[in-house]
C-alpha cells in the first residue's frame, strides 16, 4: 500500500532533447520535459486542447533508456513519484521546485 502514496503515471511526448550527466560517482541522471495533453469541449461545443509541462528526472538504467531511446518528440509513459525541493540561484533567491522522478519508463509509438 505504501507505492501507491506518492505515485505518479504519466502518458505524453518528451518536449526537449534529454539531458545527461554523469556524477563523480559514476552515477547517471537525465532529465527532460514531458507534455502531457488532455482534451475536452468548451461551453461553445469546441474542441481544446489543454497541454500540461512536467519536468522528469531519472537515474540510472532509467536515465540510460531514455538517452539512447527517448529523443525530442518521443511518445512514453512513465511511473514515478513526485520529489520537491528547494535550491539558491546564483542572485541568491530561494527557488522551489517539484519534479517526476521515474522509476519505470515504457516506450510507445513507432520504431522511428
Amino acid at each position: 500500500m505504501s507505492t501507491i502514496r506518492n505515485q505518479v503515471q504519466l502518458i505524453g511526448n518528451v518536449g526537449q532533447e534529454p539531458t545527461l550527466t554523469t556524477l563523480e560517482s559514476g552515477k547517471k541522471v537525465a532529465r527532460f520535459s514531458l507534455a502531457t495533453n488532455e482534451f475536452y469541449k468548451n461551453s461553445k461545443g469546441e474542441k481544446v486542447q489543454d497541454t500540461q509541462w512536467h519536468t522528469v528526472v531519472a537515474w540510472g538504467k532509467t536515465a540510460e533508456l531514455i538517452e539512447n531511446y527517448a529523443p525530442k518528440g518521443k511518445e512514453l509513459t512513465l511511473t514515478g513519484k513526485l520529489k520537491s525541493r528547494s535550491y539558491e540561484d546564483k542572485d541568491g533567491f530561494k527557488r522551489y521546485v517539484t519534479e517526476v522522478e521515474a522509476f519505470e519508463i515504457l516506450l510507445l509509438g513507432s520504431k522511428a
